[in-house]
């Protein structure tokens, strides 16, 4: 296989109303580089956004990112002001539910993403055919996110139409003739990924065609929502520090959550990390009280269930801030002293 990754160059500013399609259309047509049936066209969020007019009706960054916010997943402080990183109203989770500020074309304001960015897809699609007279052509929507365990971002598909997105191997074999039981390709993000090689942040240069994979279709297809993974098959639904402050009722993105402070990115000190714990901790046992020293906590309540209860949450919440402490000794009488670590 042969694969022909081309930049379109030439696509100007967009506004409000532009007729995208004819935009790529003229601009490939200039270069010159003709559309021809099984191209994918790899077209930048930030330019539909723009043509839909898709601009937040505030400046504040952070009502906007709660209003393109289905639930938040984790959230970190940075400098001043915190990052969450959310299931946006688009479908995938990513970053600040993909509100940008950045590449607007001078407009001091803040672009969103399309609700339904795979009817976007579709929508850009059928008027490429038209333009074209083609009847074989994918698009694919794509948009820039970080990755669990990954360093720097990728771009994926955020929205597709006329692509197949998965190359389901499972039933199949692999090259020395094994099982294959887990393989499904997400071909979608794939194309995205290999189109943002020639694309770019800094370039100008919006959209790409990809030549040669094979995964155009003559049918709309199912569409890039279905590689977002809800329910039962997402393993990830929280961070670690949040899956255990929600279990101990403070999730994330709620009062209760910036009142009882959130994690920087940055490193902190042990003593941080414990004041935080400390106060998740006693949301759930305000009769305990706790006095924190340098080295230990003291732990008091008016009974020993309440004792129990305030010990227990106690553990857990530090558990969840990388502060682990050894099994508590005996209560003496109404009390229990936990060892913090030594740092």
């Amino acid at each position: 296989m042969r694969l022909e990754v081309v930049g379109v160059e030439g696509i100007p500013e967009v506004h409000a109303d532009d007729d995208l399609a004819g935009l790529v259309v003229a601009a490939c047509a200039a270069m010159p580089l003709d559309l021809v049936d099984g191209d994918v066209v790899v077209v930048s969020s930030k330019v539909v956004s723009k043509s839909l007019g898709l601009w937040a009706d505030t400046q504040d960054r952070a009502a906007a990112v709660v209003a393109q916010t289905v639930r938040v997943v984790a959230e970190r402080v940075v400098g001043d002001r915190v990052t969450r990183i959310v299931q946006a109203t688009s479908g995938p989770v990513m970053a600040a539910a993909g509100v940008d500020a950045s590449n607007t074309g001078g407009v001091d304001g803040l672009l969103l993403l399309p609700d339904d960015p795979d009817a976007e897809a579709a929508r850009l699609r059928e008027r490429l055919l038209v333009l074209t007279g083609l009847t074989r052509l994918g698009v694919v929507v794509s948009d820039t996110a970080g990755r669990p365990w990954r360093v720097g971002q990728t771009d994926f598909a955020l929205g597709s139409a006329g692509v197949q997105v998965t190359d389901d191997l499972r039933g199949g074999v692999d090259a020395d003739g094994a099982p294959l039981s887990v393989t499904s390709r997400a071909v979608a993000d794939e194309l995205a990924a290999a189109a943002d090689l020639v694309k770019g942040k800094v370039s100008h240069v919006p959209a790409a065609v990809v030549r040669g994979s094979g995964w155009a279709t003559e049918v709309v297809g199912a569409g890039a929502r279905s590689l977002v993974r809800t329910g039962r098959e997402d393993w990830f639904g929280l961070g670690r520090v949040e899956a255990v402050r929600s279990a101990l009722g403070v999730p994330p993105g709620s009062p209760a959550a910036l009142e009882d402070g959130i994690a920087s990115v940055a490193p902190e000190v042990v003593a941080e990390r414990v004041a935080r714990a400390v106060r998740v901790a006693l949301r759930g046992c305000p009769e305990a009280a706790v006095d924190v020293g340098p080295d230990h906590l003291r732990v008091q309540a008016d009974s020993g269930y309440q004792l129990g209860v305030a010990v227990s949450r106690l553990r857990t919440a530090l558990w969840g801030e990388g502060v682990e402490v050894a099994e508590p000794p005996e209560p003496a009488g109404l009390e229990v002293v936990l060892q913090l670590p030594v740092t």
